[in-house]
C-alpha cells in the first residue's frame, strides 16, 4: 500500500490553475487518511468556494492517488472550515507564492 508520503508527492503534480503552485504546497490538502487497507480519504479545500475548477481538482486528486500501489478507492471531501489562507501553505509554497509576486 502506498504511504501517505507517496500520496503527498503525487499531489505535488497537481497545480492550481489560478495560482501556479501545486495543491499540496498551496495548502489545499487538509487531511489524508487510510481508514482501511486500500481505501484513502482526503479532505481538501479550494482557495475560493466559487472556484470554477473545483470539480476538476477533486477528480485529479482521485486520479493521482488512485494510481498508487494498493489503492482501491479514494474519497475526496471538499471542506470549507477552516477557510484557506496563505498560512496553510508549506514553506516551499510560500516561497513560490512570493516569487510569483502574489501578496
Amino acid at each position: 500500500m502506498a504511504t501517505v508520503d507517496e500520496m503527498r508527492e503525487s499531489l505535488r503534480e497537481i497545480f492550481d490553475p489560478e495560482i501556479p503552485i501545486n495543491i499540496f504546497d498551496l495548502g489545499l490538502i487538509y487531511k489524508i487518511e487510510q481508514p482501511e487497507e486500500g481505501k484513502v480519504d482526503v479532505e481538501m479545500t479550494l482557495t475560493n468556494p466559487a472556484c470554477p475548477v473545483g470539480d476538476q481538482l477533486t477528480s485529479k486528486v482521485r486520479e493521482a492517488i488512485g494510481k498508487l500501489n494498493g489503492v482501491s478507492s479514494v474519497n475526496v471531501k471538499l471542506v470549507w472550515e477552516p477557510p484557506w489562507n496563505k498560512e496553510k501553505m508549506t514553506f516551499e509554497g510560500k516561497l513560490q507564492f512570493n516569487m510569483l509576486g502574489f501578496e
